[in-house]
């Protein structure tokens, strides 16, 4: 009985020669007779012998043999001890110390990143803040110079019109050397009523030397507002534009102590100190926060002075900021900018007339309108640019009537809730009929003093120096809390 291949026993342990095949020189296998269990001689019918099959084409052993091919096991290289290769140690280390290595080397390049970052940024920020004193950055003589170039546009007869310019007051040549930096060692408050030229006056001023070396900034009574406003004028983002800026806020402090350091650094440049200007004080509220701010601004100012770095100028239409001011002044400048007198009057009115019109307007007219405007440069200016200049005097003198009674306009039958207000207002009206008498004993001394024939001028405007206010009203607290824009006052007089 011939058994089948696949159940021939194979002792694999100990191989036979018989299995192990070896090619010849000729390339063919030999032939053999494998060793069997089964000899002719034990049995009846002889088992024929066992022919090898001929193994594939591609020099493997079939698995019809019964052969199997020992398996390869490979085994991981052990690094041997003693090499310093640093990827070796770091294969071979704990995982904790890996990551602990890690974290340290990331640390260290964020910490090295971040003092780099902070150098570099101190620096762009005092780059920044000398391109706010460069010539032509200012942004409020930018809006200044658009509105002149739109008043340009409108037509031939007002082309290059600017009335401030043409008009020059006597206080602008102080103005001039402020502003271009040639007198220091002191500090500037300007006070003066509403519309008699002050911001213009400091704006022709930096429009003369395109704003080198000077940054101007409104006031505002919200002194959020006011920061932001500070900043925009010395190009300073307060570092709310830095990386580590966010949910910070800065006071007005750091943009101070910023702008030390680029007066410091442009000092030796321009042989001259820069100019700050605060316009318009009286937007702050005449409270502590205000009156705070105000003595830090001021303190500032006088060490600036003193050191011959930075010019400081407040401009003020309200008398307030004055006293506050002058508790702790050393170094302080006061300016004090009236109305036009009547002859300057008279030939600006007739300037801008033929500025606007091109044609000149009759003398009579001209003093007919001024009894109402008076030598206010904004009246003045508006007045100007109207066809029917005796008309537009009338609805000039209606307005501000309406306007002052009712502010200080007395209720003759009044509740008794408002007896307070009441004595205010009859206050200010004993002091409005001083202002009158004054105007009209000075008419009767010019037409005293005139000589026949000739045009009898018109008198400035009375003034009344505020302790001469104070005996007049009787009430000092009324000057103070009472309608300021009514009444002009003036401390320097």
């Amino acid at each position: 009985m011939r058994l089948p291949i696949s159940r021939i026993p194979v002792n694999l342990t100990q191989p036979s020669r018989s299995l192990l095949f070896q090619r010849s020189s000729t390339g063919s296998f030999p032939k053999f007779k494998p060793q069997s269990r089964w000899n002719s001689s034990s049995s009846s019918e002889s088992t024929p012998p066992l022919r090898p099959a001929k193994p594939p084409s591609d020099g493997r052993r079939s698995q019809q043999d019964g052969y199997e091919a020992p398996s390869v096991v490979q085994r991981p290289l052990n690094l041997p001890t003693g090499v310093s290769d640093g990827s070796a140690l770091l294969a071979s280390a704990n995982p904790l110390l890996r990551a602990s290595f890690t974290t340290v080397i990331g640390l260290a390049v964020v910490f090295v990143g971040g003092i780099f970052y902070f150098e570099w940024y101190k620096a762009h920020v005092i780059r920044k803040m000398e391109m706010a004193f460069e010539s032509g950055y200012d942004p409020a003589l930018n809006f200044a110079d658009h509105g002149i170039k739109a008043r340009s546009a409108e037509g031939a007869s007002s082309a290059g019109v600017d009335w401030a310019s043409d008009v020059r007051r006597q206080e602008q040549d102080i103005i001039d050397e402020i502003v271009h930096g040639i007198r220091h060692g002191h500090y500037i408050l300007m006070i003066g009523s509403k519309g008699v030229g002050k911001t213009t006056m400091i704006l022709d001023a930096m429009r003369r030397v395109e704003a080198d070396g000077v940054a101007i900034c409104e006031a505002h009574k919200d002194l959020e507002v006011f920061r932001l406003r500070l900043g925009k004028a010395l190009n300073y983002k307060y570092n709310e534009d830095s990386q580590t800026g966010l949910f910070q806020r800065r006071d007005p402090r750091e943009a101070l102590n910023k702008l030390e350091k680029v007066a410091l650094k442009m000092a030796a440049k321009r042989k001259k100190p820069l100019v700050l200007i605060i316009n318009n004080c009286q937007l702050f509220d005449n409270n502590d926060d205000s009156h705070q701010l105000l003595q830090q601004l001021q303190q500032k100012a006088e060490s600036w002075a003193e050191s011959h770095l930075i010019i400081v100028v407040f401009s003020s239409d309200d008398f307030w900021p004055y006293p506050l001011l002058r508790k702790i002044a050393n170094r302080m400048h006061v300016i004090s900018v009236k109305d036009l007198s009547g002859d300057e009057s008279l030939g600006t009115l007739r300037h801008l007339r033929q500025q606007h019109f091109g044609k000149a307007e009759d003398d009579s007219v001209l003093r007919e309108v001024l009894k109402t405007s008076g030598g206010r440069l904004s009246r003045l200016n508006t007045l100007a640019r109207e066809s029917n200049l005796l008309e537009a005097a009338a609805n000039m003198l209606n307005n501000e009537k309406g306007w002052l009674l009712s502010v200080i306009g007395l209720i003759p039958d009044c509740d008794d809730d408002v007896i307070d207000e009441q004595k205010v207002c009859a206050s200010s009206w004993t002091l409005l009929r001083e202002f009158a008498k004054k105007f009209r004993e000075r008419e009767e001394e010019l037409k005293a003093a005139a000589e026949p024939g000739k045009p009898i001028p018109e008198p400035d405007l009375p003034m009344i120096s505020y302790y001469e206010a104070r005996q007049i009203m009787t009430r000092a607290d009324f000057i103070d809390n009472g309608p300021h824009d009514s009444t002009r006052f003036d401390g320097g007089a």
